[in-house]
């Protein structure tokens, strides 16, 4: 398996990068230049640069700067897909948690247990504790278990895990294993690690445009460095198009005929002290809403509250928690705990963009109901386009 390695970063190398990208020609391309610096196209660069291939990725803003360090910072396989019935993105995304988990990122990603409240005794613990012992068995599926397994819950033992559930409404729960992360870090050691194994990489340095061949082709794209507005050509074999929610923008911007149309669903999140919750240390809260799940994450000296799924028509560069979003969060948050959380509480907020496929005609709209897995399409001759999917996919 390829290494993890954090080969520094520094203004020099980056210089040293820039002349490179700018010193491609039609006669000596790249092999692959990668368009975007989010967990997709990191993980692009790294994984063809540990091929051998002559890499190049370029980034519009800094490494991460889009979703890829807006998420919940879960490593997680997704347990509410199973009620979708998506069993393999489910099986792939716990695979791939326990990899990174115990060999590709284990200083990045630790363990971290969830609670899942019961409101209805029978029900709850018959339905839910179905899907968690699902989830549960597809970790053993033809590998060692990384984790230790669920265990059911009674109100009592429950509320010394977690004291500051409302035990009165909730009646026992279900504990178990998933993992967290730092997102960021995962994707700037990505980057470097690329680089460590000879790729090309820059960031602030947008794509303004995209080279044809007489042939039609797509050979490369046009750059502008941000800092000094120089622009210059960078020519590659192949671009793979890495933009998440900008790739609709950088499929029209290559005058792309087909593609991907992409929803981009707003994941809004709240922070409160973590005095303000008890609970047993690396202990977080899953409970479902209506529209989908919400989670209490535990963070160092806080709590991650959230998320929201819904979609986004605005500024894609600039997704905003909005009023409603922060009162939909403590609603469903008070909904477990036994003293309500109120927005003096609140000491900050984030929100992301989760870079979605579009539904089939025919469908709501709803972006809660849209796959989560990615796609690979070949948007125009040389251009290949890559959306959708998360961090474990």
């Amino acid at each position: 398996m390829p290494t993890l390695r954090t080969l520094p970063l520094s203004a020099a190398t980056r210089e040293d990068h820039l002349a490179r990208l700018r010193a491609t020609s039609p006669e000596a391309p790249l092999d692959i230049l990668i368009v975007g610096g989010g967990s997709t196209g990191v993980g692009a660069a790294f994984d063809a640069a540990t091929r051998g291939l002559d890499v190049g990725i370029v980034e519009a803003r800094d490494w991460a700067s889009g979703t890829s360090s807006r998420s919940s910072r879960l490593m997680h396989g997704g347990l509410r897909y199973l009620e979708m019935l998506d069993v393999k993105l489910v099986y792939e995304a716990l695979r791939e948690r326990d990899l990174l988990l115990t060999q590709t990122a284990p200083h990045l990603v630790r363990p971290l247990r969830f609670v899942f409240p019961f409101f209805h005794k029978v029900i709850d613990r018959g339905f839910i504790g179905a899907g968690v012992t699902m989830y549960d068995a597809m970790q053993s599926l033809g590998r060692r278990r990384a984790m230790g397994a669920h265990r059911h819950l009674s109100r009592r033992s429950m509320a010394a895990t977690f004291p500051s559930l409302d035990d009165e409404k909730i009646v026992g729960a279900v504990e178990y294993a998933d993992a967290q992360f730092d997102d960021a870090r995962l994707a700037m050691m990505l980057v470097r690690s690329a680089v460590d194994h000879g790729a090309v990489a820059a960031n602030y340095t947008a794509v303004t445009g995209y080279l044809r061949g007489d042939d039609g082709r797509v050979q490369g794209v046009r750059v502008r460095e941000e800092s000094s507005g120089e622009e210059f050509d960078v020519h590659a074999r192949a671009v793979i198009l890495a933009g998440g929610v900008w790739t609709q923008e950088q499929q029209e911007l290559a005058e792309a005929d087909g593609g991907l149309e992409v929803l981009a669903s707003k994941g809004a999140h709240i922070i409160v002290p973590r005095d303000r919750i008890r609970a047993d240390a690396a202990t977080g809260v899953i409970t479902k809403t209506e529209k989908s799940v919400l989670f209490l994450i535990p963070w160092d000296e806080y709590w991650v509250i959230g998320t929201t799924d819904t979609p986004w028509a605005e500024d894609v560069a600039h997704p905003a928690a909005t009023a409603d979003d922060i009162d939909y969060i403590l609603e469903h948050a008070n909904a477990v705990l036994k003293e309500d959380l109120t927005r003096d509480d609140v000491i900050a907020t984030y929100a992301g963009l989760r870079p979605l496929l579009q539904p089939v005609a025919g469908s709501d709209g709803a972006s809660t109901k849209i796959s989560r897995e990615h796609t690979v399409t070949e948007v125009a001759p040389g251009l290949t386009a890559v959306a959708g999917g998360k961090w474990t996919t």
